[in-house]
């Protein structure tokens, strides 16, 4: 049995065609685009991807619109990013898993090498982290706005073979100006719910990695110099500095969308207060 693919996108023409490249071997591959105004439509279909246009509002409201309102061939569906690449150990491990009909699980999680600079940032980026990317449409949902999380009533598995990702691909512009975006809405949850997030203690010592992450960066939200902290913590406790002048960059870069976030913040408090900016 093979897999579905779905992908999601906005102006990927810098990255769409070798993403499609590395999906040679699936026969149904469908393009989400949120009306691109660049080549990435007309680059998908030369690749044979069924493409689907619908207007973004959020990862969320997007990624559902995918699962339950496309229609795919196969039961699984992979979902990787256009600036991601599939390689051949990966192809075959999710084609296993497809083929065996008494698999209980719903969604399947990967592991990624981060690409910067040429090369594999793998302390800096705080590798392993944890990604869905094999689902069964029909028994899973996503919650939050950014950084969706997908969730299910059946077991989660987690699969051995990596996915490469260059997202830096489209510049370092691009990048800021994705988590400028991200930024405003983690600064408008945080506001929504008081001046910080609510701590899940339990989460600290959950099994799921999502609920570990949560709960730390409930508690990072509290403590003084967050921006300051976060850089110390991937480059020097996690061992970014062993990425060379790549990791150091990508640490500050980091460290500076946590800033962002924690100005954007104070911005809100200081409207709804009624206080001069």
């Amino acid at each position: 049995m093979s897999i579905s693919t779905l992908i999601m996108t906005l102006n990927e023409e810098e990255n769409i065609g070798r993403c499609l490249a590395s999906l040679g071997w699936c026969d149904d591959i469908v393009v989400l685009d949120s009306f691109s105004t660049d080549r990435t439509v007309e680059i998908a279909r030369a690749a044979g991807a069924r493409v689907v246009q619908h207007r973004y509002e959020s990862e969320l409201d997007q990624r559902m619109f995918g699962l339950t309102q496309v229609e795919f061939r196969h039961p699984w569906v992979y979902t990787p990013d256009a600036d991601e690449v599939t390689p051949d150990d990966l192809r075959d491990e999710m084609l296993a898993i497809a083929a065996d009909p008494d698999r209980p699980e719903a969604i399947f999680q990967a592991r990624y090498k981060n690409m910067f600079m040429g090369r594999w940032i793998r302390r800096s980026s705080l590798y392993p982290t944890w990604i869905t990317r094999m689902v069964r449409p029909e028994f899973v949902r996503f919650e939050r706005k950014v950084h969706s999380r997908c969730v299910s009533d059946r077991p989660t598995g987690r699969l051995k073979s990596h996915f490469i990702h260059y997202s830096f691909n489209k510049g370092l512009s691009a990048w800021y100006d994705k988590h400028n975006r991200y930024s405003s809405v983690e600064a408008a949850l945080a506001t929504s719910k008081g001046r910080h997030p609510p701590i899940d203690w339990g989460g600290l010592v959950s099994s799921e990695g999502a609920d570990r992450r949560a709960a730390i960066k409930a508690i990072a939200a509290r403590m003084p110099f967050r921006p300051t902290l976060r850089f110390v913590y991937m480059y020097l406790l996690r061992g970014g500095f062993l990425d060379g002048w790549a990791g150091y960059t990508y640490c500050r870069m980091i460290a500076s969308y946590e800033l962002m976030i924690e100005i954007k913040t104070a911005e809100r408090l200081r409207r709804d207060a009624g206080l001069p900016i």
